[in-house]
C-alpha cells in the first residue's frame, strides 16, 4: 500500500510561502511597534516581496511538482514550470512596485490609514495571486483566486469614514462573490461530469463524457470561465473597474490593474489550454468575441473621459486598462484555434509583462502628480514637463508605450506579436478590429502626452520626489527602455512550458 505521507519540495513553494510569512510577521509587529516606527513594517514587506522574487531564481533551470497523487506522481496540484515562474515574477514584481508606492501614501495619509493592516493584507493578497499560475487544480485555482481576491475588497475600502471608498469596495465586493459563486457552479458540473478536480484529467475525462451529460459540461466550461473573465475586467464584467480605482488608494489601484489582471489571465489560460483543450470550439469563439467587445467597450470609456473632470487621469487608466485586457484576451481566444497554441499563449506572457511594467509607471507617476493635485485631473498635468522634466519624459514613454509607438518599442511589438497570433489562427476579423481599437487609442493617449509639454498655467510649481516613488518611477523606466531596446528578450522570456 503506498504511503499518503508526501515530501513537500520547499523550494518550489517558496515565492508564496515566504510572502504569507512576511505578511503575518507584519500583522504580529504591528501590535508591538510603536507609532512612530510603524514605516518600518513598510520596509520589511518591500524587503520580504524582494526576497520572495529573488526565490524564483533556482527555479528557472527547470520544472518542480508538489502535492502529487501517492498512485500518480505525474498529477500534481502544484507545479513550478516555466509559465508558473514568469506569471510569479509578473505578480510579485508588481506588488513590490505598489509597495514602494504605498509606502509614500502611508505616509502622506499621516496616520488615517492602518499600517499593519495595510501590509497584511496586501501581502495576503499577493501570496494568492502567487500561489495561482502554479496551480493545477480547481480547488486549489479557486482558494488561490479568492485569497487574492478577499485581502483586495478590503485595500481599496480601507479609508475610514471615506464614502466614495466604501461605496468602491461593495460594489467590488458584491460584483466578485457573483462571478465566483457562478464558477463555482461551472465547476461543481465540471466535477460531476468528469469525477475529478486536476486540469490534466479533466482533459482527458471529458472528452469521453457520456452523451446525456454532454450539455451539463459546455454549461460547466463556460460558467467556470466566468470569474476569470471578471478578473481580467473583460466586458460585460467590467463594470466595477473605474469606480473601484478611483475609491481605491492609487497604489491600490496600480495593484489592481496589474496584479489583479495577472491572476485573472492565468487563471484562465490555465482553465481552458490545460483543463478544457477538447472544448475550445467552445471557449475559442467566446473569448474572441469578449476581446473584440472588451478592446472596444475599454477604448471608447477611455476616449470619452473629459480633462477637467474630477479623477479623470485615475479614469482614463481604468478604461485603458480594460481595453487592455482585450488585447491580452486575443492570443488566449487564438489558442483555441491555433495548432501551436503555446506560442499563441506566449504571446499573451509578453504582452501581459511589458503592460504591467509600463501601466506601474504611469500610475507611479500619476500618484507623484496627486501629491499636489488630489483630484487628479487630466488638466493638471499640462505643463507638467516645466515642473518635473524627467516625471514628464518618463510619463510620456509610458504613454506611448500602452499606445504602441515609438520609442516605445516594447508596446509596438507587444502589440504586433498579439496581432501575429491573431492572424495565424486564422481570426482575421479580430485583428482588424483589434488595429481600429489601436487607431482609437492613438488619440487620447497621445492627447495626453501632448499636454505634458504644453505651457503650464499659472506659476510652475517643483515637484519633489520622495525616495520610494523615486524608486517606483526609476525601475518601471529602466525596465521599459531595456525592454525596448531588446524586445525579443521579453517573447524568449515568456516561453511557456506548459506543454
Amino acid at each position: 500500500m503506498s504511503s499518503l505521507v508526501q515530501s513537500v519540495d520547499w523550494l518550489a513553494i517558496a515565492p508564496p510561502t515566504v510572502t504569507a510569512l512576511v505578511g503575518l510577521a507584519v500583522l504580529v509587529a504591528d501590535l508591538f511597534v510603536g507609532d512612530a516606527r510603524k514605516p518600518l513594517l513598510g520596509w520589511v514587506s518591500v524587503a520580504g516581496l524582494a526576497a520572495s522574487a529573488l526565490l524564483l531564481l533556482p527555479l528557472l533551470d527547470g520544472d518542480r511538482a508538489t502535492f502529487c497523487l501517492a498512485g500518480d506522481p505525474g498529477v500534481c496540484s502544484y507545479t513550478a514550470d516555466r509559465f508558473t515562474v514568469v506569471v510569479q515574477l509578473l505578480v510579485l514584481g508588481g506588488a513590490l512596485l505598489a509597495a514602494l508606492l504605498s509606502v509614500t501614501a502611508l505616509r502622506d495619509a499621516d496616520r488615517e490609514l492602518p499600517e499593519g493592516e495595510f501590509w497584511f493584507l496586501l501581502l495576503s493578497s499577493a501570496a494568492g495571486a502567487a500561489l495561482l499560475p502554479a496551480s493545477r487544480d480547481l480547488a486549489t485555482l479557486v482558494v488561490a483566486l479568492e485569497v487574492a481576491s478577499l485581502p483586495a475588497f478590503a485595500l481599496v475600502g480601507i479609508r475610514r469614514g471615506d464614502r466614495k471608498s466604501s461605496e468602491a469596495a461593495l460594489k467590488f465586493f458584491l460584483s466578485s462573490v457573483t462571478a465566483t459563486a457562478v464558477s463555482l457552479m461551472g465547476i461543481s458540473f465540471v466535477y460531476a461530469t468528469t469525477g475529478t478536480l486536476y486540469l490534466t484529467r479533466i482533459a482527458d475525462r471529458i472528452q469521453h463524457v457520456d452523451g446525456q451529460f454532454h450539455t451539463l459540461a459546455q454549461t460547466g466550461v463556460v460558467l467556470t470561465l466566468v470569474g476569470f473573465a471578471f478578473k481580467t475586467a473583460a466586458v460585460p464584467f467590467h463594470f466595477w473597474v473605474p469606480d473601484t480605482y478611483v475609491g481605491a488608494p492609487l497604489p491600490i489601484a496600480a495593484y489592481l490593474s496589474v496584479v489583479g489582471k495577472a491572476v485573472g489571465f492565468s487563471g484562465l489560460i490555465l482553465v481552458t489550454v490545460l483543463g478544457f483543450p477538447s472544448y475550445a470550439n467552445v471557449w475559442g469563439p467566446a473569448l474572441a468575441a469578449l476581446a473584440a467587445l472588451t478592446m472596444t467597450v475599454g477604448n471608447v470609456g477611455a476616449l470619452r473621459q473629459r480633462a477637467t473632470r474630477a479623477y479623470s487621469a485615475i479614469r482614463l487608466l481604468a478604461w485603458s486598462s480594460v481595453g487592455q485586457a482585450g488585447y491580452l484576451l486575443v492570443p488566449i481566444a487564438a489558442a483555441g484555434y491555433s495548432e501551436d497554441a503555446e506560442k499563441a499563449i506566449g504571446s499573451t506572457v509578453a504582452y501581459a509583462l511589458m503592460y504591467a511594467a509600463v501601466n506601474l509607471g504611469a500610475f507611479a507617476v500619476a500618484a507623484l502628480v496627486a501629491r499636489k493635485s488630489p483630484l487628479n485631473r487630466i488638466s493638471d498635468y499640462r505643463g507638467l514637463y516645466a515642473a518635473s522634466p524627467l516625471s514628464a519624459l518618463v510619463l510620456g514613454f509610458f504613454l506611448l508605450c500602452l499606445a504602441g509607438l515609438p520609442p516605445g518599442v516594447i508596446g509596438l511589438f507587444a502589440k504586433v506579436t498579439v496581432f501575429s497570433a491573431a492572424v495565424d489562427a486564422g481570426l482575421g476579423w479580430l485583428a482588424v478590429v483589434m488595429a481600429v481599437n489601436v487607431v482609437i487609442a492613438l488619440f487620447y493617449y497621445l492627447q495626453w502626452t501632448a499636454l505634458l509639454f504644453r505651457a503650464p498655467e499659472g506659476e510652475t510649481v517643483r515637484h519633489r520626489v520622495p525616495a520610494p516613488l523615486t524608486a517606483a518611477i526609476a525601475l518601471t523606466a529602466v525596465l521599459g527602455i531595456a525592454l525596448s531596446g531588446a524586445p525579443q528578450l521579453i517573447l524568449c522570456f515568456s516561453g511557456t512550458g506548459l506543454f
